[in-house]
């Protein structure tokens, strides 16, 4: 993400320069706006790839400035951000497509991190030993503007579940050396937050395991041959779920 231009808009003069010096020291170019129609000058006449904005303002509330910026760049980027329970708005906000919501105080990895992904939606690690059907999830939520990467192994996914980069995981049940419920609890033991989805084509022999996996909080389990219109929502839904980030 090396020479991202990041806006912050908030009303806040303290908390925009704290965020401000934030992110000049991992190397972003920041601009600070105090308020919506300060933004949507900036953004006519720079180069801006993400905006921080707070909810909450003066005359024009953040999801109101959101809108108005989509009709000047309807690809950017907007991460709002809120210290008050606006749930309304933000209901709005995610229904027009605003990238995500994080409520304040947040630690400011969480806000690096998203700028970090903007790029994509959420990223998705698929973990199967039949290359085909992971060439075939690569292509398909690739199209769909995901950022996609492969395992063929247990071990390869648990390392990569390491890096704590991706949001959403597709877990084959059958796999060799370590099965989809070991791959599982060692996913959610680095990473709780991340969500888990299972497949398998063996309902009846894996379904002692399904039912563990379950009951550890899977989010769900798709039965092969894939449906790919169902992975598609799936994995919307898990997108759209996560772009309210509770802090």
């Amino acid at each position: 993400m090396e020479g991202k231009s990041i806006l912050i808009v908030d009303d806040d003069v303290n908390s925009c320069a704290t965020l401000k010096k934030i992110l000049a020291k991992k190397g972003y170019a920041t601009l600070c706006a105090e308020n919506g129609f300060r933004a949507l000058e900036l953004v006519k006449e720079k180069k801006i790839d993400v905006i921080l904005m707070d909810i909450k303002m003066p005359v024009m509330n953040g999801v109101e400035t959101y809108k108005k910026l989509k009709a000047i760049k309807p690809c950017i980027k907007v991460i709002l951000m809120t210290a008050f329970s606006v749930d309304d708005l933000i209901r709005d906000a995610l229904k027009e497509g605003v990238y995500a919501v994080v409520r304040k105080p947040f630690d400011p990895e969480i806000i690096i991190n998203m700028i970090e992904k903007s790029k994509h939606g959420a990223l998705v690690a698929i973990v199967d030993d039949d290359p085909n059907i992971c060439t075939t999830l690569k292509s398909i939520l690739g199209r769909k503007g995901y950022g996609v990467n492969t395992c063929l192994t247990g071990e390869e996914v648990i390392a990569l579940a390491k890096e704590k980069r991706h949001n959403i995981f597709c877990v084959d049940m059958k796999l060799p050396v370590l099965n989809g419920l070991e791959v599982y609890l060692e996913i959610k033991k680095i990473n709780p937050k991340a969500i888990v989805i299972m497949m398998t084509a063996y309902r009846q022999e894996m379904n002692e395991l399904i039912k563990q996996v379950m009951e550890n909080g899977a989010y769900s389990c798709l039965y092969k041959p894939l449906d790919m219109d169902e992975v598609i929502k799936i994995v919307d839904k898990v997108s759209e779920e996560m772009r309210i980030s509770e802090v």
